[in-house]
């Protein structure tokens, strides 16, 4: 049996974000890395997060560390910032304004770590290039959100655009994740199933969709799928970032069916609280069971 150094080893930007609904504005710790790597370790996984901020920012990264995450962060000429403002009517899209950018890692930067699978998660495109994607390929099994290649800073804010490479890219990745409004643009299709079907023939073998009602997977030529039901939207931002992660983290030891199930359920609960989900898989299989799942 091989013995991984961590289970899964995740790598993008640290962010400090604002976040604006209906004009009232929240500073906080961001990025995929944050919520999907707290949440991993609250189901029992070992994960490494890499990383680039500026120095000053270093002992934000002390969170991680107190939850037993292990921590690579290379210093940069500053730490990438987003400003997300929601319409509290409408959670399902928001306009993002770039305040900083914390710039490209380089391959140097990436530690010897094994992993079971490496999550390349970044927030803004131009965090990893296709170099170093295909590098760490050759490691073992990558996992992508697509939003570090088509979220495109544009005069000040974030735009969606096409990934000219994408073809390329994508036959090096073994999940891709896409929320809707990214499935919508790199496929033309509004029906979020064929969408994901589409997107599997450039070669993921699995495609993971998330929206404001749930969770789509396409696997084994199959779809899968399975609700969000939060009681309230207090911790929207991260969901479709914990999501993907715990998709992922559940994969490691069941199918894609059940992993679908347990995403949504950790989903609903994580969208109830602002910041990481910290709960335990006892409280997403009571969910899950009052939920008939």
């Amino acid at each position: 049996m091989t013995l991984f150094d961590v289970d899964i080893m995740m790598i993008g930007h640290f962010s400090r974000d604002k976040i604006v609904v209906d004009g009232t504005t929240e500073i906080a710790s961001g990025g995929a890395i944050f919520y999907g790597s707290i949440a991993l370790k609250s189901i029992g996984l070992s994960v490494a997060v890499v990383t680039r901020l500026h120095p000053d920012d270093f002992p934000y990264l002390d969170e991680f560390k107190q939850e037993g995450i292990e921590v690579f962060a290379a210093a940069a000429a500053e730490t990438s910032s987003i400003e997300n403002i929601y319409d509290s009517t409408d959670m399902e899209r928001r306009t993002c304004k770039l305040l900083n950018f914390a710039d490209s890692f380089q391959e140097q930067e990436i530690p010897d770590l094994t992993a079971q699978v490496y999550l390349v998660t970044g927030i803004i495109a131009g965090e990893v290039n296709l170099t170093l994607l295909k590098s760490i390929a050759d490691r073992g099994p990558v996992g992508l959100d697509v939003q570090g290649f088509v979220r495109v800073p544009e005069d000040g804010y974030l735009t969606f655009r096409q990934w000219p490479e994408i073809a390329e890219g994508l036959a090096h990745v073994t999940y891709l994740k896409v929320d809707r409004a990214e499935a919508e643009l790199l496929t033309g299709k509004t029906d979020l199933r064929i969408a994901a079907q589409h997107l599997a023939e450039y070669g993921p073998p699995e495609v993971i969709v998330t929206h404001s009602d749930g969770i789509i997977v396409y696997a084994d030529e199959q779809i899968y799928e399975a609700p969000f039901a939060p009681r309230s939207l207090d911790g929207r931002t991260g969901r479709g970032d914990t999501c993907f992660s715990i998709y992922i983290g559940r994969r490691l030891s069941a199918s894609p069916e059940e992993a679908t199930r347990f995403a949504a359920g950790v989903t609903t609960l994580k969208q109830e609280q602002p910041g990481p989900w910290r709960g335990t898989i006892e409280d997403v299989e009571e969910l899950l069971l009052k939920r008939g799942n």
